[in-house]
């Protein structure tokens, strides 16, 4: 799941800092973070915006009735 990938990912890349890694490495553990969370909140919100949208429509049909 997306969300276990971004805690794993997250723990990479606080031991890359706290470990005191070549600086190209954490950077690219960041960088890959950023992306997944980006792709989580997407996700999210595609979703979120699919549940409007049929609320939406059946609070139309029930006041038509």
């Amino acid at each position: 799941m997306l969300n276990d990938e971004i805690c794993k990912l997250r723990e990479e890349l606080n031991n890359s800092i706290i470990s005191g890694q070549d600086y190209k490495e954490t950077y690219k553990l960041s960088t890959e973070l950023d992306r997944l969370i980006a792709e989580y909140y997407k996700i999210k919100f595609v979703s979120q915006s699919k549940r409007k949208v049929k609320d939406n429509i059946k609070r139309k049909i029930m006041n038509k009735r």
